[in-house]
């Protein structure tokens, strides 16, 4: 993709929608719906790495109550002709094919390279990559079973959203959250795989979510390891406008 003049592509991840409570998380809702509104006016693309909601389950006639406002942006802004590029994360791994056929936003459940401007990205969600993240690469093999989804399918849709939501609240070994401390250049697991990366092919970026932390790790003199933080807390997001990557806060004066 040729980024046109005056152009960005945005990145953000990590919103966990409808956490802790639909209420407590209304607030951040609308906020991430004031920042779509922002960039919207001047995007090439928008991609969206992972656990925008706290938990996500599509049965073959429902999916969960909520979120109407994020939903009627992303397709405000899909239908205005600006793509959309959502990454499966771990809240959201049950995803389907609702954004697909209801929204036209392509769906991604691995790492996938794009090329913008002849710089070379490599952009996913980032759960289970790299050494570490043991616990949860366990529960994904479970939870990613088809036999498991199957089962899960004929829960009531009342009491089967009950449970994962309380779980994906209450336990990390299923949310995937690592202490939110920063572990050191040498350290950071999904760093760790990014290099690795490295030893087969030149990235320029490596783009990642999950970690709940902001960073920027450079990997040599023309690759950079990237994390977009979350929602929760920092509302930092990802900005790439032809020539740099930069990190970015979204309204870091007001409380909302």
């Amino acid at each position: 993709m040729q980024i046109p003049p005056g152009k960005k592509i945005y990145f953000s991840s990590d919103n966990h929608l409808g956490a802790p409570t639909p209420a407590e998380s209304l607030p951040r809702e609308q906020k991430f719906v004031r920042w779509l509104d922002l960039v919207k006016k001047d995007a090439a693309a928008i991609f969206l790495l992972g656990d925008l909601f706290d938990f996500w389950f599509e049965y073959k006639t429902v999916v969960p109550k909520g979120f109407v406002r994020v939903l009627g942006k992303l397709a405000e802004i899909s239908d205005s002709g600006i793509p959309i590029y959502f990454f499966v994360g771990n809240h959201d791994l049950w995803m389907g094919d609702y954004f697909e056929k209801e929204l036209n936003i392509p769906t991604f459940r691995d790492v996938k390279e794009f090329t913008f401007n002849n710089s070379v990205f490599l952009i996913g969600h980032g759960d289970g990559k790299g050494p570490k993240d043991m616990g949860y690469k366990r529960m994904k093999k479970v939870f990613t079973n088809p036999a498991f989804k199957w089962l899960f399918r004929w829960f009531h849709p009342e009491l089967g959203m009950r449970l994962a939501q309380y779980l994906s609240v209450k336990n990390k070994l299923i949310s995937g959250d690592d202490d939110k401390l920063f572990l050191g250049d040498q350290q950071e697991w999904l760093a760790q795989y990014a290099k690795r990366k490295l030893e087969t092919k030149h990235y320029n970026y490596f783009i990642f979510g999950h970690r709940h932390l902001a960073m920027k790790i450079p990997l040599s003199d023309t690759s950079t390891y990237f994390n977009l933080g979350d929602w929760i807390s920092q509302y930092t997001y990802g900005v790439f406008d032809g020539k740099e990557f930069t990190i970015q806060e979204f309204e870091a004066t007001k409380t909302n």
